[in-house]
């Protein structure tokens, strides 16, 4: 009986045949690829397609101070409002910095308690500040420390998180109480359409405007110069 032929071929021809090119990881499809009907294809990275926001993107490049949290004494009322969800978490007493392991854990409590509902959770802060430690009995003068934890800085009456979905507004009440338990401070439960805060006033409550709360509290002493400007005839007098 003859051998059988096996098929030979050159180095060459196998290696033209031969393609370098790799599927490509498939991603849930964004809100323009389902308009646009296109194939949602993310070219290759080695970053999650979702940030997280208890870690910042990128790293600092010098060391954070510790800061104060910043106070709207302009009248500024911005985040102080549920805004894409239909409840929300609010703090209201006054501000504090929150590490992110605490927002961490306030997280895994809502979705625990909400487990097999169908909702959406809304983060409205970062965790993007740096807390850096020194060890105990350390002696002073030895520079600021060592990276411990990420942090954020909260103002008095920010929305923390928003929820979204056919969930029962006791359901999320409770939800919200559980995981306000877990963070440090006063929180109350707010829900869309209840009017903003200025500070810890709510505005356009009990006939409390915005301008209101912007007058001066006492009317101030009239200096020298004012004074001096009140005696003058006026350019239409002359």
């Amino acid at each position: 009986m003859p051998p059988l032929r096996i098929a030979t071929t050159s180095l060459a021809a196998q290696l033209s045949q031969m393609t370098l090119s790799a599927s490509r990881p498939r991603l849930l499809p964004s809100i323009a690829t389902r308009e646009l009907g296109a194939p949602a294809i993310r070219t290759f990275t080695s970053t999650s397609h979702r940030l997280n926001w208890l870690i910042p993107k990128t790293g600092e490049t010098r060391k954070s101070r510790k800061g104060r949290c910043r106070v709207p004494t302009g009248g500024s009322m911005r985040g102080t409002t549920v805004v894409w969800g239909d409840y929300g978490l609010r703090m209201r007493d006054h501000d504090r910095r929150i590490s992110s392991s605490q927002l961490r854990i306030a997280e895994e409590t809502i979705k625990k308690r909400l487990r097999g509902m169908k909702f959406r959770l809304y983060e409205r802060v970062s965790a993007n500040i740096g807390v850096y430690t020194s060890g105990n009995e350390s002696r002073m003068g030895k520079g600021k420390g060592t990276f411990d934890h990420w942090a954020t800085r909260l103002a008095v009456s920010k929305v923390v998180f928003e929820i979204k979905g056919d969930l029962h507004e006791q359901v999320v009440r409770d939800a919200f109480r559980l995981a306000g338990n877990k963070l440090p401070g006063l929180w109350e439960f707010v829900k869309k359409g209840d009017p903003p805060k200025m500070g810890i006033t709510k505005v356009g409550v009990n006939g409390i405007t915005a301008e209101d709360l912007k007058r001066p509290r006492r009317k101030l002493p009239l200096g020298p110069l004012e004074e001096t400007a009140a005696r003058l005839p006026s350019a239409s007098q002359l």
